[in-house]
């Protein structure tokens, strides 16, 4: 890398980009100097040297890394072009590619060019499940049994569903599951390793959209733990900022119970006790998701400068679209899908 700084290229100024563009020029060691869009206007209110074409702005910035902020119609597009260009590190946002051939091959084709992607999968490094795993190791509830966590953002009711933040969620044919439900896949991941079987049962509530948008789906995890989500985009849950946690979860073991509440703050009760202990305090940054986006670009820029490994590579990241596409299979047939090890 460049005298140990990190050079850092966007291509997509949509809604949530601004995250991302937020979160570099905070981070040290990262010079942002360039973005791409399709409408570069959306490029020039950046503030950055603004391109409408990624091919060009590689060859005039010459990145380090790209960071593709855009639907996963593009990804394989965008990709093709970073790497023929020379670019060796890129970050990707989620849903990885449309689906698992195309992921498949963009893997084979970073490998070909000595080439790294890291899949843009932020929930994991939120801070309450940051906090959760570190409980979980040092066997906070003594014998975990079960994870539960209730999807409530509330914004899926009536035809304006999404269509002030992110429009294409309406016409997306897989919605719940692929776009947002898979945060929990690899969370799930994260917190209790790869699961063994999956069922689900998905519905679809709104009219106006393509995809479903409720649903139950149960995972089978590794020593007799089950995970479940239960998802539903028209109810809310208590919270100032829906988008906060978007839900609730409940961690229940063998010696005590931890309660995530939509302020993200966790709170551990024991086996048997009325009291609950606040073991992480509520959330007040006002952007999305604790922070999470500058979580996950700050842990990729350590781990390229130090040579520190990175999560969700998109080699391993595969393993969530075999879950996804299990969750669908399960959907289709009614009943569990068990997992290849």
């Amino acid at each position: 890398m460049s005298d140990q700084r990190i050079r850092v290229a966007c291509v997509g100024a949509g809604y949530f980009s601004q995250f991302h563009y937020g979160s570099w020029a905070r981070i040290d060691g990262v010079d942002l100097v360039g973005s791409c869009n399709r409408d570069i206007e959306a490029a020039k209110r950046t503030g950055l040297p603004a391109y409408n074409d990624l091919a060009q702005m590689i060859d005039e910035v010459k990145p380090d890394l790209v960071d593709i902020i855009l639907p996963p119609v593009v990804h394989a597009q965008m990709i093709r072009v970073a790497l023929d260009k020379g670019v060796k590190s890129l970050i990707c946002q989620k849903p990885f590619c449309q689906n698992k051939g195309e992921a498949q091959e963009m893997v084979a084709l970073a490998k070909a060019h000595g080439a790294q992607i890291i899949v843009h999968e932020n929930f994991r490094f939120q801070p309450w499940y940051r906090t959760l795993k570190a409980q979980l190791d040092n066997n906070s509830v003594g014998q975990l049994q079960q994870i539960t966590f209730r999807l409530r953002p509330g914004d899926g009711q009536g035809p304006r569903a999404y269509l002030d933040r992110q429009p294409y969620f309406q016409e997306m044919e897989r919605f719940l599951v692929h776009e947002t439900a898979v945060h929990w896949v690899d969370t799930f991941r994260y917190l209790l390793g790869n699961p063994t079987a999956v069922y689900a049962d998905l519905r679809q509530m709104n009219p106006v959209i393509a995809g479903e948008d409720a649903g139950y789906i149960l995972f089978d995890h590794p020593h007799g733990v089950r995970a479940l989500f239960d998802g539903n985009r028209h109810l809310d849950h208590a919270a100032d900022n829906h988008r906060r946690t978007m839900g609730e979860a409940l961690i229940e073991g063998t010696e005590g119970v931890i309660k995530l509440r939509g302020d993200g703050s966790l709170w551990r009760r024991g086996f048997q006790e009325l009291h609950e202990t606040c073991i992480l305090d509520a959330d007040h940054w006002e952007g999305f998701g604790g922070d999470c986006v500058h979580h996950l670009q700050s842990h990729v820029i350590s781990g390229l400068l130090q040579q520190t490994p990175l999560e969700n590579l998109a080699q391993d990241y595969l393993r969530v679209i075999d879950i996804e596409e299990a969750i669908y299979a399960s959907a289709d047939q009614g009943q569990k899908i068990r997992l290849e090890p």
